[in-house]
């Protein structure tokens, strides 16, 4: 590709992906800067408990990403649950999705694909108060079409960790029975910069956005809360801030809001059905350190995710999921998203 790159970054992850500043593909370029089951209401809590740590994509977000792959939805409340784990309680969690975008068109076609590995590890602290880890493995490949020449770029390793707390603000039971019908939560964090973000080829630093890390250091805040109807019929929902940092080559992904919504119902003794609605704004990505901002990244877009949950017994339960791109047009300059593609397997023991 001859001519000078042209920046044409989307505004979406996280994920969940998983959460960098959002961005697409972009011209291909080198830096120029170098349970047993237990009786009806056990199951249901339990349940309850792994939806929402399949809830897509998190407050963590968006894989937690600022980035150039995007998701949507709320990886914290999600891994920590419906339900809280409660003190001394643990959950476990494995992820793997994949999104691909897609930018211009004919002879100059470009795509960004990204293939992600999830590892999620939450603990309870106390009753009202749990912690997660979650450390994420990518590997991304650029395929760029100009003047009948494909060329690629690609880069695999680990992605930025992320290190959260979740605090049950309020909570209030079933009257005359068991269990909890609604919950509030305040859940916030760090995305650390510890991903790779020097990955390099003999010409030199690879694009930004074929880096598995952003490089940079993250905070989020955000609330998220759920309503159980019934011990078979819930709504989940959390909305949260991420301000982002800037790296080492004085890039900065724009800050974004996510907002997410989630319809659960529980069909028999092993099946959840989730219809989740995810939205996300973020703001257009700063090249340098004055500030310079890329004016094809950035806007917002709303997806809809179906979701479908197995429990297999003695606490580990299957998931499955399509993040589907609703309304896209939203999205600064030449940006096209695709569906994100997640299948999952969560332990959570018994209680």
């Amino acid at each position: 590709m001859g001519r000078k790159p042209q920046h044409r970054t989307t505004v979406f992850p996280a994920p969940n992906r998983a959460a960098r500043g959002m961005g697409a593909p972009r011209r291909m370029r080198h830096s120029r800067t170098a349970k047993p089951r237990g009786t009806h209401m056990d199951g249901w809590l339990r349940r309850a408990t792994v939806v929402t740590l399949a809830l897509g994509g998190s407050l963590l977000a968006p894989s937690v990403p600022a980035c150039s792959i995007c998701r949507c939805g709320d990886p914290t409340y999600n891994a920590l649950g419906n339900d809280g784990i409660g003190q001394e309680g643990w959950c476990l969690a494995v992820d793997g999705d994949r999104v691909e975008k897609t930018q211009g068109g004919g002879a100059e076609q470009e795509s960004l694909t990204e293939q992600r590995a999830t590892l999620l590890v939450a603990y309870g602290l106390t009753e009202r108060l749990g912690a997660f880890l979650r450390v994420p493995v990518s590997r991304r490949e650029l395929v760029g079409h100009e003047d009948g020449v494909t060329e690629h770029a690609s880069a695999t390793g680990l992605a930025d960790p992320d290190l959260a707390l979740q605090w049950r603000l309020w909570s209030s039971p079933f009257e005359g029975d068991v269990g909890t019908r609604s919950r509030v939560y305040l859940v916030g964090g760090v995305k650390t910069a510890w991903g790779e973000n020097d990955a390099r080829s003999a010409d030199g630093r690879l694009d930004e956005h074929v880096q598995p890390g952003t490089g940079a250091t993250d905070a989020f805040l955000g609330v998220a809360g759920s309503y159980q109807f019934d011990h078979a019929t819930a709504l989940v929902g959390s909305v949260q801030y991420r301000h982002t940092g800037r790296n080492d080559h004085d890039y900065r992904y724009g800050r974004s809001t996510l907002l997410n919504v989630a319809f659960d119902r529980r069909l028999g003794p092993r099946w959840d059905v989730v219809l989740e609605a995810n939205y996300r704004q973020a703001g257009r990505d700063e090249t340098d350190s004055l500030g310079t901002r890329d004016p094809d990244t950035g806007g917002s877009i709303t997806y809809l995710t179906p979701r479908v949950l197995f429990d297999a017994g003695h606490g580990w339960v299957f998931r499955a999921s399509a993040q589907l791109p609703l309304y896209q047009h939203g999205l600064n300059g030449e940006q096209h998203e695709g569906a994100v593609v997640n299948v999952g397997l969560t332990y959570l023991p018994p209680r």
